[in-house]
């Protein structure tokens, strides 16, 4: 299936629901209005508990239980609700994908974020937009496996979704990747253009002169990702290592190696995107 028509099929990508779409252009108002959007989130209930489920999560390290919509937006920040905001649109919009293990994509999505928050902040970049970028990074496998399952199958046997060969092995079989089609979803749920173009370069960050910080954070992540899911040992850590994307961060192995205290997701968390 050639690119355009994946992304214009209404069965790979569905629409962003509607008071998704209406949290996210207030919280994009110069002054959002935060009682409108309280409001907003509040008429969808389970909406409203898939955000609160994240914001207590591990992963926020709250010293107390936030209870309500409102306390979560005082808490947590008009950046992090929006990251949140965009986290539960997606996990309603792809509740199931046929041929996709989703809890094991959230996972790994989950940790592909943490890890790009915490890099962001090494590198100075926007730590909350690096967070909603690792989140999505992958949302073209989801694209992908609705709206062509049986190539996606057959896909799946020869390089696992999320593997460090999957990018190429779409590219020889499709002509693209899951980069190119997750900058598609990224586009038309009119996500910031830094976290398009994060998604699309997150292959190759720095190529065709293309200088986007987010999509060299993005990229670290992955890889700190997988090295763990694939359980490398050191010595196959340095020799993958991307020195070169690093470097022009300004960042080394050992930071992103996260050598102190960081905490990888568990299957709660995890189950609380599935």
């Amino acid at each position: 299936m050639h690119l355009d028509d994946l992304l214009d099929s209404q069965l790979a990508l569905p629409s962003i629901p509607r008071v998704i779409a209406r949290v996210l252009a207030e919280l994009n108002r110069d002054e959002p209005d935060l009682r409108k959007i309280s409001n907003d989130i509040n008429t969808d209930p389970g909406l409203a508990a898939r955000l609160l489920r994240l914001a207590n999560s591990a992963q926020f390290q709250l010293t107390k239980r936030i209870g309500g919509v409102s306390e979560a937006l005082a808490v947590l920040g008009l950046d992090q609700v929006r990251s949140l905001t965009a986290a539960a649109g997606m996990a309603v919009a792809f509740k199931k994908v046929p041929g996709m293990d989703m809890h094991y994509f959230w996972r790994f999505s989950l940790d592909v974020a943490k890890l790009s928050r915490k890099l962001a902040h090494e590198a100075r970049v926007n730590a909350s937009t690096a967070f909603t970028a690792g989140l999505v990074h992958a949302a073209g496998e989801l694209v992908m496996h609705l709206g062509m399952p049986e190539q996606m199958d057959w896909l799946n046997d020869q390089a696992p979704a999320l593997s460090g060969h999957r990018a190429g092995a779409e590219h020889h079989l499709l002509g693209y990747c899951y980069a190119d089609v997750g900058a598609g979803f990224a586009s038309a749920w009119e996500f910031p253009e830094a976290i398009v173009e994060a998604i699309q370069y997150q292959i190759a960050p720095f190529a065709d002169d293309v200088y986007e910080p987010l999509a060299g954070i993005v990229h670290l992540a992955v890889w700190r990702t997988r090295a763990r899911e694939e359980n490398l040992s050191e010595a196959a850590m340095a020799v993958t290592f991307p020195d070169e994307v690093a470097l022009t961060l300004g960042l080394d192995i050992d930071q992103v190696l996260m050598r102190g205290p960081f905490e990888w997701t568990t299957g709660q968390e995890a189950a609380s995107m599935a």
